[in-house]
């Protein structure tokens, strides 16, 4: 009994010792297909960065660079952000200027541009300094609006969605301008609001769960914050009207500690014949 449990006892501190030492810092880029048999145009290929969360133990400047450069060598059509670039009371955190984020986030490139919505870090910080920010250095924000992307093919249009645990989520101005015959990329920071996507949208992408931090086998997520049900922590999620994939983000909220969840940008081709698949990192 006492080696069994002294046994017990080191596989729980190795655990811990990873989820805290490790992991977090263990950035994967997640390939992803999805087949869209209403899309006419050619193969686009979407980069997807979200939750940075930038100052949280592991993911501080260092981590922001190296997300700008794998998404750089995966030469996007397009690089949308989903929010929460800055951190709010994670244990052992030190907190980084927006603007020095922006900074970093300048160096991104994509043909068809980048975006990004603000997360309820950024409102909890200061969303409109955190806008700014992001603006000034060209990254257009979009909250509860959407835009036809110049020199995209076959009538794209680009909507995204306010963050929903603040307050600023509103779908129905997000779509309002959107025509009736265009296809449709969406961003948002929080799943809850994949069920108000209109039929016509190709693929969305939210983050906020983080993938729950802390997935366990066969269970998934410990805990999730926010409306949206624990199955929709993390990957494609059931049940909504459109194609939605949650990433589990780059950093980490409240505690620094990631288990079966690592880090992970995300980068879709959309188009072509491929079935809807996961071709990126070890499966959780």
């Amino acid at each position: 009994m006492k080696r069994a449990s002294l046994a017990v006892l080191a596989l729980l501190l190795g655990v811990l010792a990873w989820s805290i030492g490790f992991e977090p810092g263990w950035l994967q880029q997640r390939q992803l297909r999805l087949a869209a048999p209403g899309w006419a145009g050619p193969p686009l290929t979407i980069a997807v960065a979200a939750d940075f969360h930038v100052g949280a133990p592991h993911a501080g400047l260092p981590m922001l660079r190296r997300v700008v450069r794998e998404i750089n060598t995966a030469h996007p059509d397009i690089i949308l952000l989903p929010g929460d670039f800055v951190i709010h009371g994670v244990l052992g955190g030190q907190p980084v200027a927006p603007e020095s984020i922006a900074g970093e986030l300048a160096l991104l490139k994509a043909p068809l541009g980048v975006f990004a919505v603000l997360g309820n870090h950024d409102w909890w910080l200061d969303g409109e300094r955190v806008r700014k920010a992001l603006e000034t250095v060209g990254i257009r924000v979009i909250d509860n609006r959407a835009l036809p992307l110049p020199g995209a093919e076959d009538r794209l249009w680009l909507a995204g969605i306010g963050d929903d645990m603040t307050d600023h989520a509103d779908p129905a101005k997000a779509f309002a301008g959107v025509p009736a015959d265009a296809k449709l990329l969406v961003i948002m920071h929080d799943p809850a609001n994949a069920p108000s996507l209109p039929p016509q949208t190709l693929v969305a992408f939210a983050g906020h769960t983080h993938g729950g931090q802390v997935r366990l086998p066969f269970f998934g997520a410990l805990i999730t914050p926010g409306r949206a049900p624990r199955e929709q922590a993390w990957g494609w999620i059931p049940d909504v009207p459109a194609a939605t994939w949650v990433t589990a983000g780059i950093g980490t909220s409240i505690l620094p500690i990631r288990f079966n969840c690592p880090p992970e940008t995300v980068v879709l081709r959309l188009g072509g014949n491929e079935e809807l698949r996961d071709t990126g990192a070890p499966g959780r």
